[in-house]
């Protein structure tokens, strides 16, 4: 098992990120959970400070429901922050995550190495998780295309994937990441860990009181 360490340099990888924000938050009264705030400012705003470290070649966020506060919320980011900031709107985010995520893929248009897949209601991801997650692309074996945060017996988020497979997904029509990692457990290198942050997400009231968070 691998725990959450420092690391003293971000890997020297072409980093895309697409991060999923288009979903409705009907649990909690449909309200935008990437602008759920931590210690004052959104998690939205905390994920964009924790990829500074890495200088992205891409970061795309797929909105939805809640585009228009979301997209408020970015144009300040993209005034504060030195990241390539862009936004697209999924059409038909009532069908689901992978419509995002099949909607995310193919708005990518950078010459990218590698491609973290991220989420907006993960209040614990920071600079550190990622930068794990790097590593372990870096030092995967020859075969692997897929890094996957494990704790326990749970999955986690973010997910990296290479370039090569993000072709191989965007081949196959209406695939997304999910099922193509399922139907090719060949391609997947497990990061068996117990750092929780990759398995903490927001979906109810008492996860917001659990992660001391405020709502906007």
């Amino acid at each position: 098992m691998t725990s959450l360490g420092k690391n003293p340099s971000p890997p020297n990888l072409r980093l895309a990120i697409l991060l999923l924000a288009a979903g409705e938050g009907s649990r909690l009264g449909s309200i935008p959970k990437a602008l759920l705030h931590k210690k004052g400012k959104s998690l939205l705003s905390h994920f964009c400070n924790s990829l500074k470290a890495f200088s992205p070649v891409e970061f795309v966020v797929v909105t939805g429901f809640h585009e228009g506060v979301i997209e408020a919320e970015l144009k300040q980011l993209r005034e504060n922050h030195d990241l390539p900031i862009q936004s697209v709107r999924n059409p038909h985010p009532e069908l689901g995550q992978a419509s995002s995520v099949r909607f995310g893929l193919e708005a990518l248009q950078s010459n990218y190495e590698v491609l973290l897949v991220a989420l907006c209601d993960q209040p614990l991801v920071g600079g550190d998780e990622i930068s794990l997650l790097l590593r372990q692309f870096e030092q995967r074996d020859q075969q692997k295309e897929v890094i996957l945060p494990v704790v326990g017996s749970q999955r986690g988020n973010p997910v990296v994937f290479s370039r090569k497979v993000i072709a191989d997904i965007l081949a196959i029509p209406a695939m997304v990441c999910r099922p193509f990692m399922d139907q090719h457990p060949e391609l997947v290198q497990i990061f068996a860990t117990d750092n929780q942050a990759y398995i903490a997400d927001v979906d109810t009231d008492a996860d917001i009181s659990k992660f001391d968070l405020q709502r906007a």
